[in-house]
């Protein structure tokens, strides 16, 4: 999976009680196709045992500095990896990495190190608090580390809940992509995406709706923020999980999607509008709830509401790159290059609804791309991340020509 495939990462986890969730994200970077180095320090040891690691990600672990055949440890990885992630990064061990102190092995390998670094702070509030702390971490900063802050949540037993809480292993598999990608083609461009469905309420406790569940959109906007994008994901309801440097608009209907579009894209050199918002809505709303001892209700009566791509065509930054989607039961491609002209679009993505493991709800796709030329690209079925990648390359190819 792009861009972890093939990639060395270097992995340190260093001696606090996150060290646990160090394990899933191990798991994560391996599964992705990274080959992965751990690096423990002698007080991680005391948390997790190496063999957990060794387990998860088929390779040995490493924690000795000293010893028969471990002298140059710290300069062989350093040099092997691609990037280094240090998560947690303990109190201590961040104060240690800012003096620029070589006691431990993965200590010493962060002073031979030239690729990318983040560390991952955990540790008690207070001590994230601390001034010599804060310190620390600017310092940090100045010696060109990337450091993610901490989370508020809940620390260890006893000690209540705070910021200092390590983030989840997903939201830090998300920044080493960041650090893995390359930032050239979309670095500095401002990307809309839109994502999942819109809900027109029949009264105040009834809605339409469709079955969108926002994956499509929520992985190109993850895809385009890890490759440097400033990214503006427009949020339809739902359980839709925006990437970590995303600006994320949240929206209940389509008018709001169409007017929160409208207002981000004056300045936007791509939209991809992969939501799904309903295409009618309640002419009449109720504005009480519709009683079932009333009797049957009066047949609901359904007007159309705005088409935001059509709508919103004259905010358009002059050469910016649009694409829309089509999800269709029939006549895929004629709907889909319809769509095209209509719309005034760069690309569509087409996909049918009917398909087994395409479309709603599911992680997976299969689409076809249908360019302004005619030019008609069928994808096999591929997870969704993955389609993302392919849209985003062609936005790339797109933009270059303008």
């Amino acid at each position: 999976m792009r861009p972890y495939a093939g990639q060395r990462v270097l992995l340190g986890v260093s001696g606090g009680i996150a060290s646990y969730k160090s394990a899933w994200l191990a798991r994560l970077l391996t599964l992705a196709g990274a080959e992965v180095d751990v690096v423990m320090t002698p007080a991680a040891l005391e948390f997790v045992g190496a063999i957990t690691f060794e387990a998860l990600t088929g390779r040995p672990v490493h924690s000795q500095i000293f010893g028969a055949g471990n002298a140059l440890d710290h300069v062989k990885l350093a040099k092997a990896a691609r990037a280094i992630v240090v998560a947690p990064a303990t109190a201590d061990f961040c104060a240690r990495a800012a003096t620029g102190q070589a006691n431990d092995l993965l200590s010493a390998i962060l002073l031979a190190a030239d690729c990318p670094v983040l560390l991952v702070p955990a540790m008690n509030d207070r001590m994230w608090a601390h001034a010599q702390t804060k310190e620390n971490v600017a310092h940090l900063h100045k010696l060109g580390y990337r450091v993610l802050p901490p989370d508020e949540g809940m620390l260890a037993a006893g000690e209540g809940s705070g910021p200092g809480r390590m983030p989840e292993p997903e939201t830090i598999f998300a920044y080493a992509g960041w650090l893995l990608e390359d930032h050239h083609a979309l670095g500095g461009k401002r990307i809309v995406v839109t994502a999942g469905p819109t809900r027109e309420p029949v009264d105040p406790v009834r809605f339409l709706s469709n079955h969108s569940s926002g994956k499509m959109g929520a992985a190109i906007a993850a895809a385009a923020w890890r490759r440097g994008a400033e990214v503006v994901l427009i949020a339809g309801p739902g359980n839709i999980v925006a990437p970590p440097g995303a600006c994320v608009v949240r929206v209940e209907t389509t008018e709001q999607m169409r007017d929160a579009v409208a207002r981000a894209i004056d300045d936007a050199d791509a939209l991809i509008m992969a939501a799904a918002p309903a295409d009618f809505r309640p002419a009449t709303p109720a504005s009480q709830k519709i009683k079932k001892g009333d009797g049957a209700p009066a047949p609901l009566e359904l007007a159309p509401t705005p088409d935001i791509l059509v709508s919103t065509i004259a905010a358009r930054r002059p050469g910016a790159v649009v694409v829309g989607f089509a999800l269709e039961t029939t006549d895929l491609l004629a709907n889909a290059r319809a769509k095209l002209g209509r719309k005034e679009l760069d690309l569509v993505v087409a996909n049918d609804a009917t398909e087994e493991g395409a479309g709603f709800g599911v992680d997976t796709n299969r689409v076809t791309l249908v360019g302004r030329e005619g030019a008609e690209e069928r994808l096999p079925l591929m997870d969704k991340r993955e389609v993302a990648d392919v849209i985003l390359d062609r936005v790339v190819r797109l933009l270059d020509g303008r």
